[in-house]
């Protein structure tokens, strides 16, 4: 019997569950790279190229490593994978539990000739019935307290043989909200150049936007070139040693600042190698925890970073599975307005700091963490645009975006469409946040210090709207109470000014001015 194993664009791990349910002998492993998805929407190239580059790179190493592995080009997987199963006699076949719902669907609906086996992913450190058994009876499942649970669990940053945590703090978040100081540089990333198997990549990616445009669809958003992230295993291996190396050390501070000319700061850069398969996430927290230790960096720093992978991203994607199908449509203060063109054209707002992170994303398909809670879920949050449609586009234009990513971060943390499934309360903010937090305010056309006409910052207006049109349910959140008792002291003509200057700013953006 021949077996099949199907290895998914974002499984590239030579150890993953599928591939280590069997062994070379009497196995054909594929990987399928489609347009069949990027054909319709309107995906990142970067994207598309880290993908695809990745997987040709995978199967390159994989027949080295002894496997036979067919790679193979198609408009239509369906398709091909019906006609892969034909022609080489498969028996059986395996794949790995996708993260994201939708492509098991895909999948299942095929109706394949030969049985279908689903292998549990091992691609997180929480499987998804470890997590359910975490998560059920418990009120509310807060982070904290799974990451706290995390910590235990995998022995991470924990006295020798105690149950407390090392320094006797689990949380260092306080310490890592510095603003920025005039002329914050942060140090240099590591990027790398493409070579011949990812210059074709480029070259197909290329094409496909052309036909795109030749067909009167949108043009993929961002730039194609310069790309420079890594495409294999040692490349992405390179980045986390580069990392502990020039970054680690100082990614506490400053990771909340946003800083005009400096996307990336000293941020890690991992999280596009992890969501596909070639880091793994405990082989990164042990390498980190044990260089970090070693090399003495403060302990406020290293615990950050070891929270985003262990808490994080962890807790968001078991939330991805345990809420369900129905969570995508969450939509609890029932907004519906549009994404503004600047959104898709990925600049053109007139706001410094929205548009620094657009030309980001532009470039790079990235953009940090700060910048996407607190800039564009922040904006979408309190210009009351649709949440399914913002979240397809963070999926779409972020190098390491994917639905599981994507969904929970977005409609949970960002929007607080789940109406607080994930979240205690709306991340909502003012442009005196972004001002405190970031350099773009000084030299922006708006004035981060006026809440009405013509030059305040759309930030302020939006802000505060946000709060008056949903006062009655925010006044009863306890940690909402400060502010909304701010809100109380606004005389009707203030209020009525601001809801003026927001709607006159959604009016303009809707226009795509």
């Amino acid at each position: 019997m021949t077996t099949g194993i199907w290895v998914l664009g974002d499984q590239l791990q030579a150890g993953q569950a599928a591939l280590a349910s069997a062994n070379p002998a009497g196995t054909r492993v594929l990987l399928i790279e489609s347009t069949t998805l990027p054909g319709r929407l309107a995906v990142h190239p970067q994207k598309l190229v880290l993908v695809w580059s990745a997987m040709r790179h995978f199967a390159v190493e994989q027949r080295q490593a002894g496997w036979t592995v067919d790679l193979l080009e198609t408009d239509d997987f369906g398709e091909t994978l019906l006609a892969w199963i034909g022609r080489e006699g498969i028996r059986e076949l395996r794949v790995m539990e996708p993260a994201d719902r939708p492509f098991r669907r895909m999948i299942e609906a095929l109706a394949l000739p030969v049985p279908l086996v689903w292998v549990a992913s091992n691609a997180f450190l929480w499987s998804r019935d470890a997590f359910a058994a975490w998560a059920t009876g418990r009120r509310q499942l807060r982070m904290e307290t799974f990451y706290r649970e995390g910590r235990r669990r995998f022995g991470v940053l924990m006295e020798a043989g105690g149950d407390q945590p090392l320094g006797e703090r689990w949380n260092y978040d306080q310490e890592n909200r510095r603003s920025p100081p005039r002329g914050l540089v942060g140090p240099e990333p590591l990027w790398f150049e493409p070579d011949a198997i990812t210059r074709e990549v480029i070259a197909k990616v290329g094409a496909l936007d052309e036909r795109r445009r030749a067909d009167g669809s949108c043009p993929l958003p961002g730039d194609l070139e310069p790309f420079r992230w890594g495409v294999t295993r040692a490349q992405a291996l390179a980045v986390l040693e580069h990392f502990i190396a020039t970054r680690l050390a100082g990614f506490g501070p400053y990771q909340d600042a946003m800083v005009g000319g400096q996307p990336t700061l000293w941020h890690a850069l991992l999280s596009p190698y992890l969501n596909l398969g070639l880091l793994q996430p405990l082989e990164v927290i042990q390498r980190l925890e044990e260089e970090g230790l070693a090399r003495g960096v403060p302990l406020a720093s290293l615990e950050g970073v070891i929270r985003q992978i262990l808490g994080w991203r962890e807790y968001t994607h078991g939330l991805y599975h345990w809420f369900g199908e129905d969570y995508a449509a969450s939509n609890h203060f029932g907004h519906q307005a549009p994404l503004p063109p600047f959104f898709e054209r990925l600049g053109g707002s007139g706001m410094a700091c929205m548009d620094t992170a657009l030309a980001a994303i532009r470039e790079l398909g990235y953009a940090h963490h700060i910048q996407r809670l607190m800039l564009l879920a922040n904006y979408g949050l309190i210009a009351g645009l649709e949440p399914a449609a913002l979240t397809d586009w963070f999926r779409r234009v972020f190098i390491d975006g994917f639905d599981w990513v994507m969904q929970t971060n977005v409609l949970g943390m960002g929007l607080f469409a789940d109406g607080g499934r994930l979240a205690s309360k709306p991340y909502a903010a003012s442009g005196s946040y972004i001002n405190r937090m970031g350099t773009h305010c000084k030299g922006c056309r708006y004035d981060p210090k006026q809440r009405t006409g013509p030059v305040a910052c759309p930030f302020n207006a939006l802000y505060w709207d946000f709060l008056e049109r949903h006062r009655q349910e925010l006044a009863a959140n306890p940690r909402m109470a400060l502010v909304m008792k701010q809100l109380e002291k606004f005389a009707e003509a203030d209020l009525a000014a601001i809801r003026t200057t927001a709607a006159q700013h959604r009016s303009t953006m809707a226009g795509g001015v």
